[in-house]
């Protein structure tokens, strides 16, 4: 993220799905603390370099690179990389070490386009869903390669869970014909809301974008308002918003995967959307995120391991016919091959993406055998 700000603080991930962590998370979201102290704070990855003393909300602007301005964007990277493996140390007036950084061109991109997120620079734990999260870009990097090289998103309907900022659907929208931004909490939806607002002129978004409070405990499908006037009752869902999220082709989620009940709770949810209306695919990334572990005595991805114990891997994403129960098929998308699109950020080495399928055993195997 460019934050224009040289200044820097340490980066806390959200925590990971070990016991005594997801009972602290737990604690804090139904408020276990007494409010006597002050909530937790953490911080994404994405926004080091940004003053660490900053609170509410904060606009980031983000360049998009197309065609050829990719080509050049990753060079320059490649040369700031070889620079940053043996960085000649500094200090500064006071004596501390100045740190390398990325240098960022000032020069526009000559066939792209910028776009604004609002966001916090830190948050409690309940509200990871103010920040920029890395999954989150590198998300956006996939939705935007398949906007470039194919039509596959094109005259869609969408539905994101977790939006958090909304960057992914604001991006989404580009090209399909409707999408769904979900969350949960009223803080998150109403600054993914000013997203929406934010760029409604700059992203020259031909789609029906609307945000909606989904809590995935509560399950699917979220309870519907008699109301049908647009906002009458805040970002709750008509009977026909539902029954056209529920013939959306392509659910996407970011950074979503941290505590097992959580994830457990996501699962359930998209078992009971991908059961209903027309056949989707989800396209998910995450990011590992490793603690040590006293059971195991090591350095362990607990809430990773979890995820992954939903999937059945297939790089064909076939049902055979043996099954008989249902179950999530996925297979993991070579992030390599998904060139930069969005420049302010470092991908790092965790994240993964996955596509993902649900599959019933009244269904036969191969391309026709998953829900619809």
């Amino acid at each position: 993220m460019r934050s224009g700000i040289e200044s820097s603080a340490p980066s806390s991930p959200p925590p990971s799905s070990s016991e005594e962590e997801t009972l602290d998370m737990l604690r804090k979201l139904d408020g276990g603390d007494g409010g006597e102290e002050e909530e937790e704070q953490v911080m994404s990855e994405v926004h080091l370099g940004c003053p660490p003393g900053l609170s509410g909300p904060y606009i980031s602007h983000f360049t998009i690179y197309l065609s050829h301005d990719i080509a050049h964007n990753r060079q320059s990277h490649e040369l700031d990389d070889e620079a940053m493996a043996s960085p000649i140390m500094e200090l500064d007036e006071d004596g501390d070490l100045v740190l390398p950084r990325r240098a960022i061109s000032s020069e526009a991109p000559s066939d792209g386009y910028s776009f604004r997120i609002q966001h916090n620079i830190t948050s409690s734990i309940p509200n990871v869903g103010l920040q920029v999260w890395r999954a989150e870009l590198v998300l956006s990097d996939f939705v935007l390669h398949k906007i470039v090289s194919s039509s596959e998103f094109h005259g869609a309907i969408a539905l994101e869970l977790g939006a958090g900022t909304g960057m992914v659907g604001l991006l989404l929208a580009r090209c399909v014909d409707a999408v769904f931004l979900t969350d949960h909490g009223n803080e998150t939806l109403e600054n993914c809301a000013k997203n929406v607002q934010l760029n409604a002129g700059l992203l020259n978004c031909k789609a029906a974008i609307s945000v909606h409070e989904l809590d995935w405990f509560n399950g699917w499908p979220p309870e519907a308002s008699t109301a049908e006037a647009p906002f009458s009752q805040g970002f709750s869902w008509t009977f026909r918003e539902i029954e056209q999220a529920e013939n959306a082709s392509f659910l996407l989620a970011a950074d979503v995967i941290y505590s097992d009940d959580l994830t457990d709770a996501f699962f359930s949810t998209l078992e009971k959307l991908m059961s209903r209306g027309s056949r989707k695919v989800l396209y998910m990334a995450l990011e590992k995120r490793y603690n040590f572990s006293l059971s195991d005595l090591d350095v362990v991805a607990n809430g990773y391991s979890h995820f992954r114990s939903y999937l059945k891997v297939d790089n064909e994403m076939e049902c055979p016919d043996s099954e008989s129960m249902p179950f999530f098929v996925g297979k993991q998308i070579d992030i390599a091959q998904i060139p930069q699109y969005v420049r302010e950020y470092e991908r790092g080495h965790d994240v993964e993406i996955w596509e993902i399928k649900y599959c019933t055993p009244r269904q036969s195997s191969g391309s026709e055998a998953f829900m619809t």
